[in-house]
């Protein structure tokens, strides 16, 4: 599959795809059924099937920063309960992107701990589950571990146990603050409410911008539609307001958002019109 990668800057961003699955809008966005065809224009036929299906893009961001070479998001994994075939071949396709092997990745950070953004933290090697990047370390947002633990009600088994908690046991873990500085660079952006500690990413670099939305928005129609929520938000309200800040933000800026679930083309800016807040798809780069 073809990659799409972007420059921002000195920055260099990979899109790796797992997956690309069709979903029924109603399934992961109550209520966005009835706002498609306001949105049609803009939203089909890349994010939004004939079928008012959506698009819905697993994938891992590749961030080149100087030295530093960073994973955002790890995908679903082989252990996942979800219902797609998994991508074995998942970890070579990032080895490929990069052009050095997976020993090369410094940085891996979750934006979140939910299975589609975890599963390839580890992975089953001859029958022993190991560190997918042995030599990175892991970062999670301190307020997405704290409501994650063992003893919250937010703990779900099936993600912290293959997937995160073997991670801190074997000391890889690093708990930060949801405005960490990775490298000077690229930072977190704390966009709370799809889960408690929920990050985005910032990339600014040589007068440039992006930012690496997470779960923030599953289709870009929650740009137009803020109220939009995601069945699985941990917060409405909180999300809701995010999205609001954001949008308020960097409306008519210059800062390419990259869909963490978004399909190709994946990338464009946020404008407004009479009627309202749309995305602008922008090409990436080759």
């Amino acid at each position: 599959m073809e990659l799409l990668q972007w420059n921002i800057g000195a920055v260099k961003v990979i899109r790796v795809e797992e997956h690309v699955i069709p979903v029924p809008s109603e399934d992961l966005i109550p209520e966005m059924d009835r706002h498609i065809e306001a949105h049609a224009e803009w939203l089909k036929p890349w994010a939004v099937s004939d079928a008012n299906e959506i698009l819905l893009s697993i994938h891992s961001f590749l961030v080149i920063s100087g030295d530093t070479n960073i994973i955002i998001d790890t995908c679903i994994g082989v252990s996942s309960q979800m219902p797609v075939p998994p991508a074995e071949d998942f970890p070579e396709r990032i080895s490929e992107a990069l052009g050095t092997p997976l020993e090369s990745i410094d940085v891996v950070l979750c934006t979140h701990l939910h299975m589609d953004h975890v599963g390839w933290n580890m992975r089953d090697i001859g029958g022993e589950n190991v560190p997918t990047f042995p030599n990175a370390r892991y970062l999670f947002s301190k307020a997405e571990i704290e409501q994650s633990s063992a003893d919250s009600e937010n703990y779900d088994p099936t993600v912290m146990e293959p997937s995160v908690q073997p991670i801190i046991d074997l000391g890889l873990a690093d708990f930060v603050e949801s405005d960490y500085e990775i490298t000077p660079e690229v930072r977190l952006l704390s966009t709370p409410g799809h889960t408690p500690g929920h990050v985005s990413v910032l990339i600014s670099s040589e007068g440039e911008e992006a930012l690496i939305t997470g779960d923030m928005t599953h289709s870009p129609i929650q740009f137009a539609e803020p109220s939009l929520c995601s069945s699985f938000d941990w917060d409405t309200d909180m999300s809701t307001a995010t999205r609001e800040r954001v949008i308020e933000r960097f409306v008519n800026s210059e800062t390419l958002f990259l869909g963490t679930h978004f399909a190709p083309p994946t990338s464009g800016l946020l404008r407004s019109s009479e009627n309202g807040v749309f995305f602008s798809i922008s090409e990436s780069e080759h």
